[in-house]
C-alpha cells in the first residue's frame, strides 16, 4: 500500500502542501497544466529556497485581487470547465465542500449560501486544486498526520480580528489532536486544515512505513524558533500483514498519599476506558516515604481522557508522558476444544515463525467456576488442546 504522512510540526497551509508535493517529486508542469485548464488569471511559480537551513520549495501565486466572493456552486463550475481527471476534480471538490461545511457550521447557514472569503480567492483556488492534482499524481492510498499545531494569538480576517485558531479552522479540526506551539502566529490555515481533514485517517507522530520520498514545503514567514516547513513523507507499507510495530504513550505518576482501595478503583476505570495496560511499582520517595509509580500504557487517541481520569481519581499534581515504540506479535482470537468445552484464547506470531497460544484468563476462570475444577487444570487443558491441533 502506498502511504503519505504529513509531518506538520510547524502547521500546514495550502501553499506549504503544494510546495511539499513538488519537493517530493510531483512535476511542476503537471500542476501548471491542470491549473491552466481552469482558465483563471493565475500564475504559479515554484522557487527552490533554503528555510531554516533546509532545502525546500516555496510556492508563489500571482493573481489579481478580487472584490467579490465566490459561493460553492461557482467553485464547482470552475472545476467542471477544466480538464482535470475525475479523481483530481473529486478530491478538490471534497476539500472545498469540507471548507463550506465548516463555514456553514460556524455561521449557522446552509452550505450553498456560504460565500468563501480568502479561501475563494484565486490564490487559494490554485493552492487547493494544485494540491489535489499533486496528491492524485502520487497515487497514495492512505494518509496519516502528526497532531496539528495551530499557533496562538490573533489574525486579521474578512470578519475582523479573530483568535487563533480561527473559527473555521477550529471547526475543521474538531476531533483532531492538537499540538502546542510557542509561535504567536497562525500556523494552520483553514485551507491546510481542510486538506488534512479531508485526507487523513489516523493522527500519529509517525507511521510504520518504508520512506521513498521526502518533500519540504516552505511557508512565507521565517521564524526564529524553528524552520517554517511542512515535511511530507511518501512511501509504502505491506498491507497484506498486520503491523508488528506501533507507538503508544506511557503515562506515569508517583503516589504516596492515596489509599490502595482508591488506586485499585482507578486502575479498573483506566482499563475500562481503553488503557492497554495499567500497573504499579513500589518505590521509595523523598523523605524516605514508601510510595508507588502508577503506570498507564495508552493509545495516543485516549491520552487526554486517561490523563483527566488520573487527575480526577488520584492525588497527583502531575503526570509524566512519553511516546514509546513497541514491537508486538501479530494476533487473532482462537478457540480450542477441551474436555471442559471450548476455551477462548489468542494466537500470536511473527512472520515465518510458529504461533503461540494464550488461553484467556476470564474464559478459563468462568469454566473452572462452572465445572468446580482447579483453574490450572482448565488452563493446561487448553494449552494441550492447541498443541494437539499443531501436531495433527
Amino acid at each position: 500500500m502506498r502511504v503519505a504522512h504529513f509531518d506538520c510540526y510547524n502547521g500546514v497551509s495550502g501553499d506549504m502542501t503544494l510546495g511539499a508535493l513538488v519537493s517530493a517529486g510531483v512535476p511542476e508542469e503537471v500542476i501548471r497544466d491542470g491549473l491552466a485548464s481552469l482558465k483563471l488569471p493565475v500564475k504559479v511559480e515554484f522557487e527552490r529556497i533554503r528555510r531554516g537551513g533546509f532545502a525546500a520549495v516555496l510556492v508563489r501565486v500571482e493573481a489579481p485581487v478580487e472584490e467579490e466572493h465566490r459561493f460553492l456552486p461557482e467553485i464547482e463550475a470552475i472545476l467542471d470547465r477544466g480538464s482535470l481527471t475525475a479523481s483530481q476534480k473529486t478530491l478538490a471538490l471534497r476539500i472545498f465542500r469540507r471548507l463550506a461545511e465548516a463555514e456553514a457550521a460556524v455561521h449557522g447557514i446552509p452550505v450553498e449560501k456560504v460565500h468563501f472569503h480568502e479561501v475563494g480567492a484565486l490564490d487559494s483556488i490554485a493552492d487547493i486544486v494544485g494540491s489535489a492534482i499533486g496528491l492524485d499524481w502520487l497515487k497514495v492510498e492512505r494518509f496519516t498526520s502528526r497532531p496539528v499545531p495551530t499557533g496562538h494569538g490573533t489574525v486579521k480576517a474578512a470578519h475582523g480580528v479573530m483568535p487563533i485558531p480561527t473559527p473555521a479552522t477550529a471547526e475543521l479540526l474538531r476531533g483532531v489532536p492538537l499540538a502546542p506551539s510557542p509561535i504567536q502566529v497562525e500556523l494552520t490555515t483553514p485551507t491546510g486544515a481542510a486538506i488534512l481533514t479531508t485526507l487523513v485517517s489516523e493522527w500519529i507522530p509517525s507511521p510504520v512505513m518504508r520512506i521513498e520520498r521526502i518533500g519540504y514545503g516552505a511557508g512565507h514567514r521565517d521564524f526564529v524558533e524553528q524552520a517554517n516547513l511542512l515535511r511530507l513523507f511518501v512511501g509504502t507499507v505491506d498491507s497484506t500483514l498486520p503491523q508488528e510495530c506501533d507507538r503508544i504513550v506511557v503515562l506515569e505518576t508517583n503516589l504516596d498519599d492515596l489509599s490502595p482501595q482508591m488506586i485499585g478503583y482507578c486502575m479498573e476505570r483506566l482499563l475500562a476506558a481503553g488503557a492497554l495496560d495499567v500497573f504499579t511499582q513500589p518505590i521509595l520517595m523523598k523523605k524516605n516515604r514508601p510510595g508507588i509509580v502508577l503506570t498507564v500504557l495508552a493509545p495516543e487517541s485516549l491520552v487526554a481522557e486517561l490523563e483527566d481520569m488520573l487527575f480526577a481519581e488520584t492525588t497527583t499534581f502531575g503526570i509524566r508522558r512519553y511516546i514509546v515504540e513497541r514491537r508486538k506479535l501479530q494476533r487473532k482470537p482462537h478457540t480450542v476444544q477441551t474436555p471442559f468445552g471450548p476455551v477462548l484464547g489468542k494466537l500470536g506470531w511473527l512472520e515465518g515463525r510458529p504461533p503461540t497460544f494464550a488461553p484467556e484468563y476470564e474464559d478459563c476462570a468462568r469454566i473452572a467456576r462452572e465445572r468446580q475444577v482447579p483453574l490450572r487444570q482448565v488452563y493446561e487443558a487448553a494449552v494441550m488442546a492447541f498443541r494437539r491441533e499443531q501436531e495433527s
